[in-house]
């Protein structure tokens, strides 16, 4: 009888403690989750960061290396849409003197962008390589000639945008 006694009481003791492994276990498991979903959710929103970045340094480089003395105003005004500070200013303050060279040499150049890479990125600036090249035809070269670019674009996020702050020639 005592025996029995003794069987009895050590079952809700036991019980006790499984309900306590089970209750940590799944405490652990409950935080890991909550720890995966977190590193899932920050790699998907910087891997769409980084291609917001590459998608607006392509096209700032391919509007930069694209400029046809027929239709420059616009095509300028394409480099302006996607550019900001210093970028900008330097652009827009050259504007009137490019319209005449373009337009005096009748020079139409098509750029080709051959690849990109983010060099450095947050969530706010940027710093992209860029190869292009481009076939520039001009009254100087009306069979037209080969260019080849390797730019270092800078960006900065304004207005859920990323924008061209600035512009280097490299290598």
């Amino acid at each position: 009888m005592i025996r029995v006694l003794l069987t009895r009481a050590a079952r809700p003791l036991r019980h006790r403690r499984a309900v306590a492994v089970l209750a940590v276990v799944a405490a652990v498991f409950a935080a890991a989750s909550g720890w995966l979903g977190v590193q899932v959710y920050e790699r998907h929103t910087t891997e769409r960061r980084h291609q917001d970045i590459l998608v607006a340094a392509r096209q700032s480089a391919l509007n930069f290396t694209s400029l046809d003395y027929r239709h420059y105003d616009r095509d300028s005004k394409n480099v302006l849409k996607g550019a900001t500070g210093d970028f900008e200013k330097q652009f827009s303050a050259q504007t009137e003197k490019l319209t005449k060279i373009v337009a005096g040499n009748k020079s139409v150049s098509e750029g080709q962008i051959l690849d990109a890479g983010i060099a450095d990125a947050d969530e706010r600036t940027a710093r992209v390589l860029v190869v292009a090249d481009s076939k520039v035809t001009n009254v100087a070269a009306p069979q037209g000639t080969s260019r080849n670019y390797r730019l270092q674009l800078d960006l900065v996020l304004e207005g859920g945008r990323w924008l061209t702050s600035n512009v280097e020639f490299v290598g």
